[in-house]
């Protein structure tokens, strides 16, 4: 088996963690003063000055549908990955450590922010956790106890259990008297039809 059909879930933890991110930028442009100016622009390009505010609510809405749309995806991506994976810690780490450096990377590119160097320390803490965390986690795995043996089955189908011990001093008779007791007493309750 190939080495990226293995990790596949790698994969699928570093998109998923991407996603978030997206998901966090056209949040943040649903709300920012940075789509008014967007809009406005996209006004001007189109000649239509006049409409200003309905193109900016229209820009908002395909954000907030954008955030709405990587939220979706982002989720999908993430089950998948834990499906795959062998360690659910380990997908999350991949997932939260991708979600710190694109989202680093996306708000100095479209936001223009600037990271100080204690939010870069504070990531660094964060991944570095997570990663002892995930490493006591895959080390407290211990022996896997043992299953019970299932009885084999017989010839006949029926297994290996013993049969049942039969009482030789109750008559035939007795327990069917004891059955139609419990039925009456149920009709009477009426919880059951007279069938007879």
């Amino acid at each position: 088996m190939s080495w990226a059909r293995q990790n596949q879930w790698i994969v699928l933890a570093v998109a998923s963690g991407a996603c978030a991110a997206f998901n966090g930028v056209f949040a943040k442009l649903t709300t920012t003063d940075l789509t008014t100016s967007f809009s406005q622009g996209i006004a001007r390009v189109l000649h239509l000055g006049s409409l200003e505010n309905i193109i900016e609510y229209i820009v908002r809405g395909i954000f907030f549908g954008l955030n709405l749309l990587f939220n979706g995806v982002m989720w999908t991506f993430f089950t998948r990955a834990l499906a795959k994976g062998s360690s659910t810690t380990q997908v999350s780490i991949i997932n939260t450590s991708s979600n710190f450096m694109i989202t680093a990377v996306l708000g100095l590119i479209i936001f223009s922010e600037s990271l100080p160097p204690l939010w870069w320390a504070g990531a660094a803490l964060l991944v570095v956790g997570n990663v002892i965390i995930g490493s006591k986690d895959e080390g407290s795995n211990g022996p896997v106890a043992e299953a019970a043996p299932v009885p084999s089955a017989n010839v006949d189908g029926l297994g290996a259990y013993e049969d049942v011990p039969q009482i030789d001093d109750v008559p035939d008779n007795a327990l069917k008297d004891e059955d139609e007791d419990a039925v009456e007493d149920i009709m009477e309750l009426g919880v059951l039809e007279e069938e007879h």
